[in-house]
């Protein structure tokens, strides 16, 4: 087999994003939740020859576009990158989106809104546009939670630490200075990613997440390390963690949206407030606590997060089954 993807490659403050425009896998479901599922069981090969080596990198990010279940929203999107297939992605959907509209692959039912179905739920947009450019987007995501506090986990060289875990979309561990760990800024990127698979895996093994209204949602899949923002407008630096060996070069939309509902359980944020975010490399995103929820037992929040994105490249991609690096590696 020769399979072949048309790709528009583009990155979100830093962060790639490939859409796949042409090839991808026809999938079984009543919602993306289900496509998912389907998409897990037969095409995750897809996934790992269009994200890893030698086509893609550690970095890697994607997306599929689906039509909608529902004929009120607009358009259906698989997220897909080299930690797995994600229940949502936030650097992911403003770039999916700048892509649609610029390169005009959806025709939004009203023009500067959208209406995404995710594996995660339903994803509402707002874009800005100047001629054919999309100057930002902003997404109001799905509801975010604190999940569980002051778990304890061992880290390498740096000894015990205390974190949080909280969803945004996926779920993070987060974690704050302390007396183990002052801030980011004092580690490399290559510490931290360390670091990070370490305490993954620890908590993984003692403790358990699932998402209280699907129950395909679970496990800790992403780090986030904090630090005293760079730049005077933030209010606060973030480096998160993901796969098994990125950093994620943007501010992370579903790690900012679960800092936001750390922040709000613990009394730092309310009701309209605003909180911009600052990746690792110092873009932004403008984060805003949109509502309070309830989700199953827990009280959450509604987060949007707004940043922009660049198109830089069109891709067409070529697996062969004859290729014995068909289906990607990764060296480390």
């Amino acid at each position: 087999m020769n399979k072949r993807f048309f790709c528009i490659d583009a990155h979100t403050c830093g962060n790639p994003v490939r859409l796949v425009a042409g090839g991808g896998p026809i999938l079984e479901g009543a919602n993306m939740s289900e496509k998912r599922q389907h998409f897990l069981r037969e095409f995750d090969w897809i996934r790992k020859g269009l994200m890893f080596e030698p086509r893609g990198h550690d970095m890697m990010s994607g997306s599929i576009l689906y039509p909608p279940s529902d004929p009120a929203n607009d358009i259906g999107v698989l997220f897909i990158e080299t930690s797995g297939c994600l229940p949502m992605c936030g650097h992911g959907t403003i770039g999916t989106v700048t892509i649609m509209i610029e390169e005009g692959l959806v025709q939004p039912k009203i023009p500067g809104h959208l209406r995404l179905e995710t594996p995660a739920g339903l994803v509402k947009i707002e874009y800005q546009q100047e001629g054919k450019r999309v100057t930002s987007v902003k997404l109001t995501n799905v509801p975010a939670y604190l999940a569980k506090e002051n778990i304890e986990v061992e880290c390498p060289d740096l000894g015990m630490l205390k974190v949080d875990v909280a969803y945004g979309g996926n779920y993070y561990a987060i974690v704050d200075p302390q007396e183990n760990y002052r801030d980011m800024a004092d580690y490399t990127a290559m510490q931290l990613i360390g670091w990070s698979l370490k305490i993954r895996e620890r908590i993984n093994a003692e403790h358990s997440f699932s998402h209280p209204e699907n129950d395909t949602i679970g496990g800790l899949s992403h780090v986030l390390w904090t630090g005293a923002p760079l730049q005077p407008n933030s209010t606060a630096r973030n480096a998160v963690f993901y796969g098994d060996k990125a950093i994620d070069r943007s501010p992370c939309g579903t790690g900012t949206s679960a800092r936001m509902a750390q922040w709000a359980a613990k009394g730092k944020l309310q009701k309209g407030d605003q909180f911009v975010h600052e990746s690792i490399i110092g873009s932004q995103f403008t984060g805003k606590v949109e509502d309070v929820v309830k989700l199953g037992a827990y009280s959450g929040i509604i987060p949007s997060i707004e940043g922009w994105a660049r198109i830089t490249g069109y891709n067409t991609i070529v697996i062969d089954d004859e290729d014995p690096y068909a289906y990607g590696f990764q060296v480390i």
